[in-house]
């Protein structure tokens, strides 16, 4: 019997990527797409996400040199399931494990809400436990959740070289610190804004300007140096993020220091900033787990906050995830690992 071909889809903030792969997660074809719910939330519209998907879908077919009909069914994960995705799925409580979210999958198959005639299996994302009944404003600050994330982690689950307990700390246009039990299960997350907010200061604010490159135009993306880590931590401890980040104008208008410096700053100041959650996150799980990360995101990113965490506590463990094709296959083996355990596709052959 020939190996069935399926679809995997990871839709974001602000991009969406399709995979073709077999199986076993081959990837047979791929396209990533500048499309996410972000692009909902400005417009009212699915249009833009529907648009991007459907393009992402056909480039990756083409690359994999096959026709739709030679795709078995679509598995979906991330913001998709949003309100401001194709569809709204509820979340799932926590604590969750890969049989909670097999168990509560959902199948679609409707052009009108995705749009490519296949039948999709959505994965739900996970939310902090509360009592609806009793939960206030007041007590905003404990809640969280995520979409998309959860894929991930089953996608790390089924690695032999990681052992829960452990958070797993994600480093993308938010930064996510999930606990995971020694039973496998996700126990809630911790959430911060903090890869939008760089975005955001680049493009929104007079900081961009002293953050950018300046001529001669030579790539300083290898610029480390430790005290200037320190520095931003430091002062976010002392005076708060918003006036570390106008320090960096500082640093540009008076010290003139290289714009590469200067953007480590704001880099560091705003990882800095993340830790006060990585705090929050003893709510959800034990002191020895937050010892032990497990940190996927790009390399450069990654070596800041190991440095941070290096100033907190000398006994951090860290793992760290930062090649792309690695991160890309988290979530395309942890959205298969779920669909077998929900008997949609069959066990993997070892």
């Amino acid at each position: 019997m020939s190996p069935m071909v399926v679809a995997t889809i990871d839709s974001g903030t602000t991009h969406s990527r399709v995979y073709i792969v077999n199986e076993s997660g081959v990837v047979l074809g791929k396209a990533r797409v500048k499309a996410g719910v972000r692009d909902t939330a400005i417009t009212g519209s699915r249009d833009t996400l529907k648009a991007g998907i459907r393009e992402a879908f056909q480039t990756a077919l083409s690359q994999a040199n096959l026709e739709l009909a030679d795709v078995e069914l679509a598995l979906a994960s991330g913001m998709i399931t949003s309100e401001i995705g194709l569809i709204e799925i509820p979340h799932l409580w926590a604590p969750a494990g890969i049989s909670d979210l097999a168990a509560e999958m959902v199948r679609v198959h409707d052009t009108e809400i995705f749009p490519v005639d296949l039948p999709v299996h959505f994965v739900r994302g996970i939310k902090n436990r509360f009592d609806p009944e009793t939960v206030t404003a007041d007590e905003v600050g404990t809640l969280d959740f995520m979409r998309g994330e959860e894929a991930q982690v089953a996608g790390l689950l089924g690695r032999p070289d990681l052992h829960p307990p452990f958070v797993v700390t994600i480093l993308s246009s938010h930064t996510k610190f999930i606990p995971v039990d020694s039973t496998n299960r996700i126990t809630g997350s911790v959430t911060t804004l903090s890869g939008q907010i760089y975005e955001a200061i680049q493009a929104q604010t007079l900081i961009g300007k002293s953050i950018r490159p300046e001529p001669p135009e030579t790539d300083e993306g290898g610029f480390w140096d430790e005290k200037v880590v320190a520095n931003g931590f430091r002062w976010v401890q002392e005076t708060g993020i918003s006036r570390t980040l106008l320090m960096t104008r500082f640093l540009d208008v008076l010290l003139h220091r290289p714009w590469y410096e200067r953007r480590l700053f704001v880099e560091s100041a705003i990882a800095a900033e993340d830790l006060h959650a990585l705090r929050q996150v003893s709510t959800l799980t034990d002191a020895a787990t937050l010892k032990n990360l497990v940190i996927i995101g790009d390399a450069p990113r990654i070596r800041i906050y190991r440095s941070l965490l290096s100033q907190i506590s000398a006994d951090h463990s860290v793992h760290a995830i930062s090649d792309p094709d690695e991160i890309d296959s988290l979530s395309i083996q942890g959205v298969l690992s779920i669909a077998r355990t929900a008997k949609i596709l069959p066990e993997e052959v070892v």
